[in-house]
This record gives C-alpha cells, sequence and structure tokens, in this order.
C-alpha cells in the first residue's frame, strides 16, 4: 500500500478514535476501574492494525472504503437497530426526517409487477401539475434505464436541487407510445397532517402521520380549520401507522392540548446531560374538549410519547392497539466526509415515568434474537388521576380495539398489488368516467381481470386439510381415511371458488379506496378507508357518549 494511503487511513481512523472518545464521555473518568480509555485505545489500536494488515496482505484486492463500512456495520449490529452508520448519499433521508422537505417533484414510487411504478401523486407539484398519473411505469429518468434498479436509487435520480430540470418516460396503460414529461424540481414539504375533516356531528377529526420539525404548527392550523368550518365539541387524533420523528415535534404536538409547564416526557442517558425534562411552554390550544388518540402496533418512538402523555395526564383515551415499543433516543453525530452516526444515547420516560421500550437490547436469547421485557420486571405506575399503566411494552390503550384477521384472499390480493392494478388498468379505458362506487359492473370487471390476471390463493383450510393428510400418510393411516381427506380437499376447493362471493363486502371497499384515491389523490384514500373503521367508531362512539368516556378518564 502507498504512503498516500496510509495517509488517508490515518484520516479515518483518527476520527472515529475522537468520536469513540466524544462518546465515552464522563464514564472515561468514572470507570470502576480507572483504565476505560487504556481499553479504548488499545480497541481502536487493534482494529487499525487488523484493517491495514488485511488491506494490505490479503489474497485478493480489498475496497477499503467498503471494507471499513463492514466493519462499522458489524460493529454497530452488537448494539440496538436504531444505531447506524449513515453515509454521504443517505444525508438527504436524515434532512427529510428532520425537516419534512427535499428536492423532487412530487410523487411516491414504488416496485409493481416487476416495474418502477408511480404510487401517488401529491397535489399541487411538478407532476401532478404536468399530467404524471398513478400506474404510470417509469421507464427513464434523465435518459438513465430504470430497469433492474431498486426504487431508492430512481427516488435518488427524481431527486434533486429545486428548480432543476428532470425527464421521464413514463409507459401507461391505453396509451401506445411512451410519454415524455419535462419536470421542474421543487421544494417538496411533506406534510405531517395529511388529512382534516369531521367524522360526526362536532366531532374533529385529524390524521398525523409523521412528526418532522412543522408537526405542531400543522396539528395547529388542523384545529383551526376545524373551528372555521364547524362548531368542534370533540377531537380524533390518528397516530396508526406514525413512525415516530423528533422528540421536540413531539412535545410540541403534545402542548397543544396540556397545560402550560406540564411535563410531557424525560429522557435519562449514561451521560449527565441526557438526563432532561420537556414541558409545555404555551398555552394549549384545546385545553379540556374531549379526546381520543387512535394507536396501532405501527404507532411508534414519537407517537408513543403523544399517546402516553396525553394517557398519563388523562387528557385523552387511547383507543385501538397497542403500541409498538420503542422507548429509545437517538442523536445523529457529524463524521469526517458527510457521513453521520445516528446513535441511541438516552431512553424515554412519560409523565408517570414508565417506560414503554419493549425489546431489551441488552440481552440475547441463544439463537441470537433480542428478547422483550419480562412480565415479572414490569412495574405499575399511575396516571395524573390515579389509574393504572405499566412499563415496557407500549403504551396499551384504554379501549383495545382490534381489526379481525383478514381471509387469505383479501391478503393475496393485497400483497399481489391486484386493486391497484386493475384501477390502473380500468382508469385507462374509463378515462373520462372512472366510477366512485365499486358498482356491480366494477365487481363483474374486477372478477374478470383476477382470471386474465391468473391470480392464485390458498386459504387456510387448504393448507391443514394438506398437512393432515401428509400426517396421515406418514403414519400409514387406512386408505379410506385417506380418501376421505381427498374428498374433503375437493370440497374446499368448491367453496374456495365461492370466496369472491363470501368476501364481496371487503372487496368493494378496498376497490372503493383505491377509486377515490385516484379520483381524489391522498385526501380521496383517506376518506374512503375510514368507511367501515371500526377503531375510528369505537372513538366516535366514545366520544357521544360523555359518561363511558369520563369513566375511562377517570379510571
Amino acid at each position: 500500500m502507498t504512503k498516500h494511503f496510509l495517509e488517508g487511513l490515518r484520516t479515518l481512523i483518527l476520527p472515529t478514535a475522537i468520536l469513540l472518545l466524544l462518546i465515552s464521555g464522563d464514564s472515561v473518568a468514572g470507570s470502576p476501574d480507572g483504565d476505560y480509555f487504556l481499553q479504548v485505545n488499545k480497541s481502536i489500536d487493534v482494529f487499525g492494525r487488523v484493517y491495514k494488515e488485511i488491506t494490505a496482505n490479503y489474497v485478493d484486492e480489498i475496497d477499503p472504503e467498503r471494507f471499513m463500512q463492514t466493519g462499522i456495520e458489524a460493529m454497530l449490529g452488537s448494539l440496538d437497530p436504531y444505531t447506524v452508520y449513515i453515509d454521504r448519499e443517505e444525508g438527504d433521508e436524515v434532512e427529510l426526517l428532520t425537516t419534512g422537505k427535499y428536492g423532487g417533484i412530487g410523487v411516491t414510487i414504488g416496485y409493481r409487477e416487476g416495474t418502477i411504478q408511480v404510487i401517488t401523486v401529491m397535489d399541487g407539484y411538478s407532476a401532478q401539475r404536468q399530467g404524471v398519473a398513478p400506474g404510470d411505469r417509469i421507464l427513464e429518468v434523465d435518459g438513465t434505464l430504470v430497469s433492474g434498479k431498486a426504487p431508492d436509487e430512481v427516488r435518488h435520480l427524481t431527486r434533486g436541487t429545486p428548480g432543476t430540470e428532470v425527464k421521464l418516460l413514463i409507459d401507461r396503460d391505453g396509451e401506445q407510445e411512451p410519454l415524455q414529461f419535462v419536470l421542474i424540481r421543487e421544494e417538496i414539504r411533506l406534510r405531517n397532517v395529511t388529512y382534516t375533516g369531521y367524522v360526526d356531528d362536532g366531532i374533529g377529526y385529524v390524521r398525523l402521520e409523521r412528526f418532522s420539525r412543522r408537526a405542531g404548527d400543522d396539528v395547529r392550523q388542523a384545529i383551526r380549520e376545524l373551528k372555521s368550518g364547524g362548531e368542534l365539541s370533540a377531537l380524533i387524533l390518528d397516530a396508526r401507522g406514525n413512525p415516530g420523528g423528533l422528540l421536540d415535534a413531539a412535545v410540541d404536538v403534545v402542548s397543544k392540548f396540556v397545560p402550560k409547564g406540564s411535563l410531557i416526557v424525560s429522557t435519562k442517558g449514561r451521560k449527565s446531560d441526557a438526563e432532561k425534562e420537556y414541558r409545555s411552554t404555551e398555552e394549549p390550544v384545546l385545553s379540556d374538549l374531549p379526546m381520543v388518540v387512535l394507536t396501532d402496533r405501527g404507532s411508534a418512538s414519537a407517537s408513543e410519547i403523544l399517546a402516553g402523555s396525553l394517557q398519563d395526564l388523562d387528557r385523552a383515551a387511547i383507543v385501538g392497539d397497542r403500541t409498538f415499543g420503542k422507548g429509545l433516543v437517538q442523536t445523529i453525530l457529524p463524521l469526517n466526509y458527510g457521513a453521520q452516526l445516528k446513535v441511541t444515547t438516552a431512553r424515554y420516560f412519560t409523565p408517570s415515568g414508565r417506560s414503554i421500550q419493549e425489546i431489551d437490547y441488552k440481552s440475547r436469547n441463544k439463537d441470537g434474537v433480542f428478547a422483550s421485557h419480562a412480565d415479572s420486571v414490569k412495574r405499575e405506575f399511575r396516571t395524573a388521576g390515579g389509574r393504572t399503566v405499566s412499563e415496557h411494552g407500549g403504551i396499551t390503550p384504554d379501549s383495545t380495539v382490534k381489526f379481525p384477521d383478514e381471509p387469505s384472499m383479501l391478503e393475496g390480493l393485497k400483497r399481489k398489488s391486484m386493486f391497484f392494478r386493475f384501477v390502473n388498468a380500468y382508469a385507462g379505458i374509463h378515462k373520462d368516467a372512472l366510477p366512485a362506487e365499486a358498482s356491480p359492473q366494477v365487481l363483474s370487471d374486477f372478477k374478470q381481470f383476477l382470471k386474465d390476471q391468473s391470480f392464485e390463493f390458498e386459504e387456510e383450510t387448504e393448507s391443514k386439510v394438506r398437512e393432515l393428510r401428509a400426517a396421515a400418510e406418514e403414519l400409514h393411516y387406512d386408505k379410506g381415511i385417506l380418501d376421505d381427506l381427498d374428498n374433503l380437499s375437493r370440497s374446499l376447493t368448491g367453496e374456495k371458488e365461492r370466496a369472491f362471493e363470501r368476501h364481496e363486502d371487503h372487496i368493494k371497499h378496498f376497490l372503493h379506496v383505491e377509486l377515490n384515491a385516484r379520483l381524489n389523490g391522498e385526501k380521496g384514500r383517506i376518506e374512503a378507508s375510514l368507511k367501515n373503521d371500526i377503531q375510528l367508531e369505537t372513538a366516535v362512539g366514545l366520544l357521544k357518549d360523555r359518561k363511558a368516556f369520563k369513566r375511562i378518564i377517570k379510571g
């Protein structure tokens, strides 16, 4: 290896050493055995020597940067999954997380039917104004073929500095030739609040999908819209599927509903400066109206701060399913060459003092799988009004409402994007008269579409009977029993052909959602999806029955 390489190696390892010393912080001086610093220094020396010897002497030439990144990822793999190395190319995603904005054309893309397709088009941006539509298949971006590329790679091609030009070559159902679009990148601001409206008399509804920097302002504006559009007497805040975001943003949102000075969340970590209390510093926008927060297993991190603090302060009832259980705080530290390190630096605690972290990342079983906190170590805490809540398991709703398991046919239809694909084809044929409802004719056309696509699925009863027959055959059961099982299997096949009729209501609902998404964008999708939402219906019923609501809040 050359002198220049060794100099480059020193510049790569030295910042790592400095970073490790910074992270160790107070623990160096306070180490029980007094040699923590020496252990860190020794480890860095050994790591650097191994790296140098391998890159210099291994039988095949090593890519130095990739080899170093492999080592970093292996080290971090022994910690929790939220402590990660972020290279320069991924830096835009950090900016998107914190600010909620990026330079792009206003589309979301995904992988469907072996191609990169436009999934949704955002209102008001270049793609929507120029006529790009959901279901469009992207062939090229600025002359670069996207076949074989991952969605993230294609997103990177479409994003860039606002004001710059990007050309898309699109294949669309109903068009004989590919379409060329010349789009201008703009500053795309992802909305924290994606829907605001009334779901019943006086009952407002706000869909909160993320916690970027402006989340608190967006919630405040949503409440203003509700007040200007009707007599707001109760509020449902929907945090289902919200993976979280910034801790400060969660505090800002909660501050809109609790008395000034209220403790919202606290953090504790290994270093003393990680111990903080976050309190409301403003007068609430809604201080006394009844509230429900909707949660599910996709509600995580900042969403759990929201639900946990409003529950602990007896400010809102939580309805839905138990949350994810992520009670860890990450800090992003800058490294050299545009890279960053996202590292877990603290745990957060709700106002009652409970941690909602479910997985114990310090403990693994014999297979190397992280363990959940045992029930025996879970403590109970009290809300402001004296209700009992427990730690280490996410936020448990005050009223648990779970959606029933979906039939296997519906799972197959959604997994293979059949609703999306059908509406793409249907919209190409019915350009000027796309219906909003799944009429009998639409249902008939969809059934024929599934036949044309040779859609197949397996019902649970089929797999159970097949397993039973295999076991019976292995145990040499009588031929008559095997014949009975074969007859049962044939009967189930006949019943399976009736699956479309048995699940017609569900199929109509999902077609209704997809059709409205095509007609009215994301707003149309959300409005349509709220129909037959049993968790939302429970929340509405609870807010209309004030005695029941008070019984929950007062325990």
